[in-house]
């Protein structure tokens, strides 16, 4: 009997090595989800979102004020932080004993920094967009027109960016537990000294405060700041990870062509923004004209203006236009000036919250004169200036009373009462006179009370 052997059965196919992407995403990603990186969003999020709830009667409003505020909170408040960040990321190998193991790794030191630093850069741009596109959209139901600068916001979240790279290599080299804190302070000693500065240089600062209500970047604005705030980082980087270190030169050379551009221009910074310079107007005569970005003001306006205006009525010469403008000298005759509005005193959230106010300082338009300063300065008695001066007080009193405002009561009173005291008929013919010599500045061509 003879055995019968059957065929060997086909080998099993080799089992495909499982697909696994870049070593150096897979590493990235958990730097993403792991140590103090995930958090610093959060806290950079709630360091600019809790200064801007608190003020927030001064900037929810308009674009302008909103991103003034935007970007002090975001450099001075924020940039230590992250700059705190990045130095504690950065002495963590040291904290855990672990610098021999990274330096047997085979990859670069300049790739194990990007690798460490990014993720914390990443996440304080987060919170850095989480707030900003927060504090934007409760500003927008009440800004008027124009829109946000992008630019700012980007300038602003590369700042971080630097920060906490700078911060990595400051960890790296200073090894003390309380590096970061300290850093955090120096960083903002160093952020908040420009602004107390009257030099052009102050303008090199990225928390140099700027003035934005009615101003937005110029075109090459982004770019240049970006590179002047990045270079110097980058060359530090390239120092410290970079066995080459003379190519730190390069971005250093490129820091010190921009600067120049930089301090040379000055406010120039930013331009006249085109809808702060066009008018809004009501149809009423007289007309009431604020800015586009103060648009939602106008109702409010011409709310306030309804006794003033009453007041002129029937008086020859009283003007035909009041217009928000900052320069009374560009104005016809027949038109007077409007105030700025000041949010966070007399307008929130686009209401006055001080109308008498705001008449009364219109009111100051109309009797001021634009006088040298050697005719207007209070120290001056002539007796004939002296009039003229409460004569003009006395108008803007009886035009537009507030409280919080007070007359002479030697002679500023007196004519006060005689202006109350005039009939109407007598009162219309003297105002006439009055405001016919708004722009004189003899004193003999004002009429008396």
């Amino acid at each position: 009997m003879t055995d019968t052997m059957s065929p060997p059965e086909p080998a099993a196919p080799a089992a495909s090595p499982p697909r696994t992407g870049h070593p150096a995403r897979g590493a990235f990603r958990a730097e993403l989800r792991r140590g103090i990186a995930p958090w610093t969003a959060p806290a950079v999020a709630l360091t600019i979102g809790i200064p801007m709830m608190a003020k927030a009667p001064q900037w929810q409003g308009g674009w302008g004020d909103t991103q003034e505020l935007l970007h002090s909170t975001a450099t001075l408040l924020a940039g230590p932080l992250a700059a705190a960040a990045g130095c504690w990321q950065g002495g963590r190998e040291h904290r855990r004993g672990t610098v021999g193991l990274c330096l047997s790794v085979p990859r670069s030191r300049a790739a194990q920094l990007v690798m460490a630093a990014l993720p914390v850069a990443v996440w304080a741009v987060v919170g850095h967009l989480l707030a900003a596109v927060g504090v934007l959209v409760a500003t927008w139901p009440y800004a008027g027109a124009g829109r946000p600068s992008v630019g700012l916001v980007i300038v602003d979240a590369w700042f971080l960016v630097c920060a906490v790279f700078t911060g990595f290599v400051v960890g790296r080299v200073w090894r003390w537990r309380l590096a970061a804190p300290v850093l955090a302070a120096a960083t903002y000693l160093v952020l908040g000294f420009p602004l107390y500065t009257s030099s052009d240089l102050r303008f090199l600062s990225p928390a140099e405060q700027y003035s934005l209500a009615d101003r937005v970047p110029v075109a090459w604005f982004v770019p240049v700041m970006v590179l002047w705030t990045g270079a110097p980082v980058l060359a530090l980087v390239t120092g410290y990870a970079v066995r080459r270190r003379f190519l730190a030169l390069v971005p250093l050379v490129a820091a010190a062509l921009v600067a120049p551009l930089i301090v040379s221009s000055g406010e120039d910074l930013f331009r006249k923004d085109q809808v702060a310079e066009r008018l809004v107007c009501s149809e009423a005569v007289p007309r009431v004209c604020v800015s586009a970005v103060d648009g939602p003001l106008l109702s409010e306006a011409s709310g306030a203006l309804s006794g003033p205006v009453s007041r002129l009525e029937g008086v020859p010469g009283a003007p035909v236009r009041y217009v928000q403008t900052s320069d009374s000298r560009r104005l016809p005759p027949d038109t007077s000036r409007l105030p700025y509005s000041s949010r966070g005193w007399t307008m929130v959230r686009g209401r006055l919250t001080d109308p008498a106010w705001y008449a009364w300082q219109t009111a100051r338009f109309l009797a001021e004169r634009d006088c040298p300063e050697s005719v207007t300065e209070t120290e001056v008695e002539d007796p004939a200036i002296v009039r003229v001066r409460e004569t003009d007080d006395a108008v803007a009193h009886w035009l537009a009373p507030w409280g919080g405002s007070r007359l002479d009561p030697a002679q500023g009173a007196v004519y006060l009462n005689r202006l109350t005291a005039m009939g109407d008929t007598e009162r219309r013919a003297w105002l006439g006179r009055y405001l016919a010599t708004r722009t004189s500045c003899d004193p003999k061509a004002v009429p008396t009370l």
